[in-house]
C-alpha cells in the first residue's frame, strides 16, 4: 500500500488528504476528465449580472462558456506525467477503482453534442426574432404588390425570402452585441444567448450565413438596388441603431428608417430597381411615420425595463410622459395625412382618402386618450391599435393603387388565370365601395341610375372627362356673358 500511495503521489503531484489522493478518483482517465470539463461548462451558472438595477435581477443566468481545444490541450499537459510513472499510476488506479468504461464515455460525448445541436435549432427562431421578421416580410410583400401587375412570382418569392434572411441576420447580430444588457431586462433575460443555450460564436455564424444568403438571394432573384438595400439595412440596424440605443434618443428615428426600407425593397424588386418613384416614397414614409406611435407606446409600457438595460429611450427620460404623449399624437396626425396626400398626387384613387378617415379617426382617438391619461393601459391601446392599423392601411393602399387596372377574368384551356382573377376581385371590391358611398346613393345618381358620377370614385379617364366638360361649360358661360354685354 505504501508503494501504491507513493506512485499515485509521484505520478499526479496533487495534494492528498489522509491516505488517499483527492484527484485520484475524480481524474481516473484523461478522456473522462475532458468529458467532465465539458459537462461542467454546460451546467455552470453565473451570479447576478452587473446591471444598472442589480437588486431587481433574480435567478441564475447562464454563463457564456465553452471549452476550446487549447484549454483541453492545456489541461492535458498539466495532467500528463512521465511515461515511467504513468504505467505505475494506472496500475495503482485500476487496483483501487477498476478499468474506465470508454464506451460509456463516448456515449456521453455524443449525447452532449446532440443536446447542443438541438438547443441551437430551437434557438434559431428566437435569435431571428421570427415575429418581427414576419412583419418585415409582410411590408416588403405589400410594397411589391403595390407596383401592380403582371406579378413575377419567382421575383416575389426571392424578395420575401431574401428579406426574411436579412432581417434574421440583423436581429441575431443585435442580440450578440446586447447579451449583457439583455440579461438585465425582464423581457429579454430568457433569450438563448443570455441563458447560454447558444454560444456567441454560433450566433455570429448564423448571423453571417443568413446575411450572406439573404443578400445573395436578393441579388440573384431581384436586382442590385434591392440587394444593396437589404445588406445596408443589416448594418444600419445591427450597427448604427444598436450602438445608439445606449447613447442617444435619436436611436428611435434611426430605427424608423430601418423599418421604412423593407416596403421600398418590395417596390424596387417589382419595378426593377426604381428607387425614386413617388409610390416608393409613400410606402417608405408610411412605415417611417407608423413606427413612432407604435414604438413609443411599447417603450412607455416597458420604460422601467429599458432603464435597467441602460437604453436611452424617450419614455425612460420622460417621467411625466409629456414628450411621449406629444410625439405619439404628433406622428399619428402626420400619418393621417398619407391617404390624403397620395390621393391628391394621383398615387391612389380618391377613395383611399375617404377610407383613411375612419382608420385615422380611431388612431387619433386612442392617442388622445393616452395624452389625457398616461397609463400603461392607454399605452397598450395605442400599441394594439398600431398592430391592426398597419395591415389595414397597406391593404387599402394596394387596393386603390393606380398601378392596378381592372381586367377581365381570363381562361386558357380551362385554367383560370390567378392574376386576372385577383384583378377581378379587386375591381369588385372597388365597385362595392362605390355602391355604398353616401354621395353616390343620395346625390350623384342620374335618373336612370346606371352611371357612377361620385367624384370620389372617379378614375383617371373619368376625371379627364369631367374636367373637359367643366372647361366646356365654363367657356359657354363666358361666351353668354360677353354676348349679354
Amino acid at each position: 500500500m505504501t508503494v501504491l500511495r507513493f506512485a499515485r503521489q509521484s505520478a499526479f503531484s496533487v495534494p492528498c488528504v489522509g491516505n488517499r489522493s483527492v484527484a485520484s478518483r475524480e481524474k481516473a482517465d484523461l478522456g473522462t476528465t475532458l468529458i467532465w470539463r465539458k459537462r461542467r461548462a454546460f451546467a455552470s451558472f453565473s451570479s447576478t449580472p452587473p446591471c444598472s438595477d442589480a437588486g431587481d435581477s433574480t435567478g441564475n443566468h447562464a454563463q457564456q462558456v465553452g471549452t476550446t481545444v487549447g484549454d483541453d490541450a492545456s489541461a492535458a499537459s498539466k495532467l500528463k506525467p512521465s511515461s515511467a510513472r504513468l504505467s505505475s499510476a494506472r496500475l495503482s488506479i485500476d487496483a483501487h477503482i477498476g478499468p474506465v468504461d470508454l464506451e460509456a464515455s463516448g456515449r456521453l460525448t455524443t449525447a452532449v453534442t446532440s443536446s447542443a445541436a438541438s438547443d441551437f435549432v430551437k434557438a434559431v427562431p428566437e435569435l431571428s426574432k421570427a415575429k418581427l421578421s414576419a412583419l418585415v416580410v409582410s411590408t416588403s410583400t405589400a410594397g411589391f404588390l403595390a407596383a401592380g401587375g403582371p406579378i413575377s412570382y419567382p421575383t416575389l418569392a426571392a424578395c420575401a425570402f431574401g428579406t426574411a434572411l436579412c432581417s434574421s441576420s440583423a436581429s441575431t447580430f443585435n442580440q450578440v452585441f446586447e447579451i449583457e444588457r439583455d440579461r438585465c431586462m425582464k423581457r429579454t433575460r430568457h433569450r438563448p444567448l443570455v441563458k447560454g443555450a447558444v454560444s456567441p460564436v454560433s450566433a455570429v455564424a448564423l448571423a453571417t450565413a443568413t446575411g450572406v444568403g439573404g443578400g445573395g438571394l436578393l441579388l440573384a432573384g431581384t436586382d442590385p438596388v434591392t440587394a444593396a438595400l437589404g445588406v445596408a439595412n443589416i448594418g444600419l440596424y445591427a450597427g448604427v441603431y444598436t450602438s445608439l440605443k445606449t447613447k442617444s434618443e435619436i436611436n428611435t428615428w434611426v430605427g424608423a428608417v430601418v423599418g421604412a426600407i423593407p416596403p421600398v425593397m418590395g417596390w424596387t424588386a417589382a419595378t426593377g430597381g426604381s428607387l425614386l418613384d413617388l409610390e416608393a416614397a409613400f410606402l417608405g414614409g408610411t412605415l417611417f411615420l407608423w413606427q413612432f406611435p407604435h414604438f413609443f407606446a411599447l417603450s412607455w409600457m416597458h420604460r422601467v425595463d429599458y432603464a435597467r438595460g441602460g437604453f436611452q429611450m424617450v419614455p425612460v427620460n420622460d417621467p411625466d410622459g409629456d414628450r411621449t404623449a406629444d410625439l405619439i399624437t404628433r406622428y399619428t396626425w402626420y400619418l393621417s395625412t398619407v391617404p390624403l396626400a397620395s390621393s391628391a398626387l394621383g398615387v391612389t384613387s380618391s377613395m383611399f382618402a375617404v377610407e383613411g378617415v375612419a382608420l385615422n379617426a380611431y388612431a387619433l382617438y386612442v392617442a388622445k386618450k393616452f395624452d389625457d391619461e398616461r397609463s400603461n393601459s392607454n399605452a397598450r391601446k395605442v400599441f394594439l391599435t398600431s398592430l391592426w392599423y398597419l395591415p389595414c392601411l397597406m391593404t387599402l393602399f394596394i387596393l386603390h393603387s393606380r398601378k392596378w387596372k381592372d381586367e377581365e377574368e381570363v381562361k386558357e384551356d380551362g385554367i383560370i388565370d390567378f392574376q386576372a382573377w385577383l384583378h377581378k376581385k379587386a375591381s369588385e371590391l372597388r365597385h362595392f365601395g362605390r355602391e355604398h358611398c353616401v354621395h353616390e346613393i343620395v346625390v350623384a345618381k342620374d335618373e336612370v341610375g346606371s352611371e357612377d358620377k361620385c367624384p370620389i370614385a372617379l378614375g383617371k379617364s373619368k376625371a379627364k372627362e369631367a374636367s373637359d366638360k367643366g372647361v366646356e361649360v365654363a367657356s359657354v358661360v363666358v361666351t353668354n356673358l360677353e354676348t349679354e354685354k
